[in-house]
């Protein structure tokens, strides 16, 4: 029997789900983590079989994308167990793809064992090719790791993608030479507003506000922009640098209102469901997912609950020159 698709109250069908596998992370970036973060216990993660059969029922109700993040998803042990267990969605055509939104650090060991369980493109998160202001920026990262990382996952046959924080005052001035690297390496590009997530300590999210219209502003100085109609659904208005024939995305959640389009949920990596990453309402599928273990029906009717009260858009906005909406969760629970 085919299950009847998941549609919103505004008629968006739901096809895209992000999936956090931990909240843990071996860098503590500046506008995601407290550097002495305190962590999940490990009773309250989903396992990897959960995770496992809760993926499953979302691809059963027609998701047909999902993105693994964080914290950092391969810093969770065995990951590659629940990544092969996916694969077997993709070789049916249920999943149409399968990806992975990663910091770089773990790259060198898993990118082929990635490429073989059926991944063609993943997200690269990196704000700087400074190694002294990537050391900053990341408090515990190294550039060079990184950028093996990416070599790596190159060679494995895997399409990457950047996908940069603008920071004001830390890598403004890396705008053309983040932008020239991509493209020397035919890897597309993605810039991304700063969020209000979360209690990061003493880092000012107004004083860390680049305004995308800004940078994109810079960049056609230098560079002639077409605006290209393409649409994933996703947060992202993209160009084509004509001069290098690159694609570069813009995701402004705080100046442009993205949501009317919005194809995707986000579950946590302990078995709550976010239908938007700009408001606290969640629904807990953990309790269905454990409380009937022989049975997903329950598991089922929750989501279809849940989707049925995903908001029509969310509340960041930086105008007032106060960070209103700023969500209590911070980035790496909810998984970006």
């Amino acid at each position: 029997m085919t299950e009847a698709p998941l549609i919103d109250p505004f008629q968006r069908a739901i096809n895209y789900l992000r999936v956090s596998v931990t909240d843990r992370c071996d860098f503590r970036c500046v506008y995601c983590m407290s550097e002495n973060m305190t962590f999940l216990p490990k009773k309250e993660l989903l396992t990897l079989e959960e995770l496992d059969r809760m993926c499953s029922t979302f691809i059963d109700l027609g998701v047909e994308k999902l993105r693994i993040t964080g914290g950092e998803p391969l810093v969770r042990r065995d990951i590659m167990t629940f990544f092969n267990a996916m694969a077997r969605h993709l070789e049916r055509g249920a999943l149409k793809e399968l990806t992975v939104t990663t910091n770089g650090s773990q790259l060198a060991r898993f990118a082929g064992d990635l490429h073989a369980a059926g991944m063609r493109r993943i997200n690269v998160s990196l704000d700087t090719l400074d190694e002294a202001k990537f050391a900053e920026v990341t408090r515990w990262g190294r550039l060079p790791q990184v950028l093996r990382g990416i070599d790596a996952a190159q060679q494995a046959g895997l399409r990457v993608k950047i996908n940069v924080v603008a920071i004001k005052g830390f890598n403004e001035d890396e705008l053309f030479s983040l932008a020239e690297w991509c493209a020397a390496r035919d890897m597309d590009l993605t810039f991304i507003e700063v969020m209000p997530m979360g209690d990061i300590g003493n880092e000012n999210r107004l004083g860390q506000y680049w305004p995308l219209k800004d940078l994109r502003a810079r960049l056609a100085e230098r560079y002639t922009l077409t605006d290209l109609a393409e649409r994933t659904g996703g947060p992202a208005r993209y160009v084509r640098l004509e001069e290098t024939g690159q694609k570069i995305g813009f995701i402004t959640p705080l100046t442009h209102n993205f949501c009317e389009s919005c194809n995707r949920v986000r579950l946590t990596c302990t078995g709550a469901l976010y239908m938007c990453l700009g408001q606290e309402d969640m629904a807990d599928l953990r309790a269905p997912l454990r409380s009937f273990p022989e049975t997903d029906a329950p598991l089922k009717e929750a989501i279809r609950a849940a989707i049925s009260l995903k908001p029509k858009g969310h509340d960041f906005d930086y105008s007032r020159q106060r960070p209103d909406g700023q969500m209590s969760r911070h980035m790496s629970h909810t998984g970006g």
